[in-house]
């Protein structure tokens, strides 16, 4: 009897315990009947500047817009998207993009500038809605569509044609209503797509179904966002291969600009650059030299023979060497590390390539080279 007493004493204790004790699992402290509710966050510094009714109006007023445009869209379509969004904080500059002196001004006429001053590019100044960058690979058409994203003050939203495909028939032009609505929401705001040109090829009769419906409803969306004067939205497409996007897509993007190989100036900058974290003994005769060696050579090809030159004291070391030498011992760069670098470091693009994108310029480009 008396051990019977003693358990149950022991099963309420015990319940006592894990209602009232350290185990406790309700957020803050305990309050009176009388107190004020403290919520479980830290309250926000400019939330004291704005009244509370107004506070929650306004919340409430963009919450219902944003439902009203996204609600016949599933969350895991919305989240998608939303995932896209670049970090527009980062700190390229368009100092970071050695040469592409025209590119540069003209992408800062016809797209940072409508961004910050919005009222001045009005009526027949408004800026063009459909911007193509097309050139060689390893130019720096990404760099580029980045430092836009750092630049214009902007929603970024840098796509891939991985992230537009499904495997489930109609979820494609799903995800592409979905992308442009989420960037009518964020305004003014910044589509990129990279390699632009594997979803918006020329149409044939052996294509997909699923792939036609993704095309079809990109021009349908691009259509509304060029014929739309008040909505801020800006469609970037680069591609390597401007002779295969669809005619119809091609006339959607209002700006072709052709992104050139590096000049030789272009290319003495980018050898500067590169090695300034590199202990070397090039003079500015090298430099010249280097980038006069180098013609034909695109950003990205430079940067490899740069890697390649940067390996050449290393490996002029043994291997009980490397494992025991300080880095300050190291010897530096010099010359003949690079007449080394380009008989393993050859031009990516051929002259007849090159030719191709010059005859696309002249024919459907909106600038002359």
């Amino acid at each position: 009897m008396e051990q019977n007493l003693k358990s149950k004493q022991n099963e309420n204790n015990n319940r006592t315990s894990l209602m009232y004790g350290s185990s406790k699992r309700s957020l803050g402290s305990r309050r009176g009947v009388r107190g004020n509710f403290v919520p479980p966050f830290e309250k926000d510094s400019d939330s004291t500047s704005k009244p509370t009714s107004s506070y929650i109006a306004e919340n409430k007023s963009e919450a219902s817009i944003c439902d009203e445009r996204l609600k016949q869209f599933d969350q895991k379509i919305v989240d998608m998207i939303m995932s896209e969004i670049m970090d527009s904080k980062s700190s390229i500059t368009w100092d970071d993009i050695a040469g592409l002196e025209f590119s540069k001004k003209t992408l800062q006429e016809i797209v940072i500038l409508p961004m910050l001053r919005p009222d001045l590019f009005v009526g027949l100044r408004g800026p063009p809605k459909g911007l193509l960058l097309f050139g060689p690979p390893g130019t720096g058409k990404t760099l580029i569509g980045k430092c836009i994203a750092s630049q214009s003050n902007s929603t970024f939203f840098s796509i891939s044609a991985s992230s537009l495909t499904s495997k489930w028939v109609g979820e494609g032009e799903k995800l592409v209503r979905a992308l442009f609505s989420v960037a009518r929401i964020h305004q003014p705001s910044v589509i990129f797509i990279d390699e632009v040109d594997s979803l918006l090829t020329q149409r044939s009769e052996t294509e997909h179904e699923s792939s036609r419906r993704i095309k079809t409803e990109f021009l349908v969306q691009l259509d509304g966002i060029t014929t739309n004067d008040d909505e801020r939205i800006l469609f970037i497409g680069a591609t390597n291969r401007p002779q295969e996007l669809d005619e119809a897509a091609r006339r959607r993007f209002v700006k072709r600009l052709y992104i050139p190989l590096p000049t030789r100036s272009a290319r003495k900058e980018i050898v500067q650059r590169l090695l300034r974290q590199n202990h070397h003994t090039l003079k500015e005769d090298d430099f010249w030299d280097i980038a006069h060696r180098a013609d034909g050579y695109s950003g990205a090809d430079m940067a490899n023979l740069c890697r390649e030159a940067a390996m050449g004291p290393i490996r002029s070391l043994t291997i009980e060497a490397i494992q025991h030498i300080a880095c300050d011992e190291v010897r530096p760069v010099e010359l003949t590390d690079f007449h080394a670098a380009f008989r393993q470091v050859r031009a990516s693009n051929s002259s007849s390539d090159l030719e191709q994108y010059l005859k696309w310029n002249s024919q459907y480009g909106s600038f002359e080279v």
